[in-house]
């Protein structure tokens, strides 16, 4: 139930905080599903968070594995069918794929086109690989699913990090050992810095891959259940539904899919097309 619950756990904390994204912390603590917003959801309705990583999820379950090429197609899928949830950095990619440039030639152009590309996107929808694959082997898996979008080697590090958090709690590991593996296997100097002693920075829910993780993280090792920690990463405002999507996806693992409250999956939308493949997923994911 815990490889349920990390990808069940995203598209919660997802949904939870589209409405507040892009908002300054809300006077009133939002604890339920409610819709509107600047994209005006409605209530239980996920954003392309959760549509990124269901497109993650369906590569690894119908490739056996991550496979570039097929992602990429997923994703452009998604794109079309729901442009305005998109970053820039995703859409500069994308766009550029469409027209026939390969994935990491359209990653790095994007990148120079904009001027970096240390965003949060690959972060926010990387936990299936966390799901999928087995710790020795997350790393590697999370770089390359990050470099389809994100040229920046920084966001492929943060992706990493929460994927291997993640690979150790959906095989038993508590969050505390998760989180010690994952800080062993940090690449990043500037990420290690932030999370090695991360009550010493405040939560920023920031569009920055590295500011992003850290606020995740911490919220999630301060938090005492799902609800918890799903609660107050929302409420945060900011990019409140993707701190929410991967302090869910954490939560998840840790706390399995059982600890989601009734009341939140009942509205979450496209619920049960979400379960099976979280459970597809769960099946196809390596020891």
């Amino acid at each position: 139930m815990r490889a349920v619950g990390a990808l069940i756990g995203l598209a919660i904390g997802d949904a939870l905080g589209a409405p507040l994204e892009g908002l300054p912390p809300p006077s009133v603590r939002v604890t339920e599903m409610h819709g509107g917003g600047i994209h005006n959801t409605l209530p239980g309705q996920y954003t392309d968070d959760t549509l990124q990583a269901s497109a993650l999820a369906e590569t690894l379950v119908q490739c056996g594995g991550f496979d570039t090429d097929d992602f990429a197609r997923r994703l452009i899928r998604a794109y079309r069918a729901h442009p305005g949830f998109f970053g820039p950095t995703s859409r500069a990619v994308l766009d550029l794929i469409e027209s026939g440039v390969g994935p990491r030639d359209a990653a790095r152009m994007a990148h120079e086109t904009l001027g970096g590309s240390r965003s949060n996107g690959s972060v926010m929808r990387g936990v299936p690989v966390g799901i999928f694959y087995s710790p020795r082997e997350v790393r590697e898996a999370s770089l390359a699913a990050s470099g389809v979008t994100h040229f920046d080697t920084a966001a492929g590090e943060a992706s990493a990090f929460v994927n291997r958090m993640v690979s150790g709690m959906c095989r038993g590991e508590e969050a505390g050992a998760a989180f010690g593996h994952a800080l062993a296997a940090c690449h990043d100097p500037e990420l290690r810095g932030l999370l090695e002693d991360y009550q010493a920075y405040p939560p920023e829910p920031s569009l920055d891959a590295l500011l992003c993780t850290h606020c995740a993280v911490r919220v999630f090792m301060e938090a005492s259940s799902f609800r918890d920690a799903v609660v107050t990463a929302v409420n945060l405002g900011g990019d409140a539904d993707t701190v929410g999507a991967i302090v869910g996806g954490l939560a998840g693992a840790c706390f399995g899919c059982r600890a989601i409250p009734a009341s939140w999956l009942s509205t979450l939308c496209d619920r049960e097309d979400l379960l099976a493949l979280a459970r597809r997923l769960s099946l196809a994911s390596r020891p």
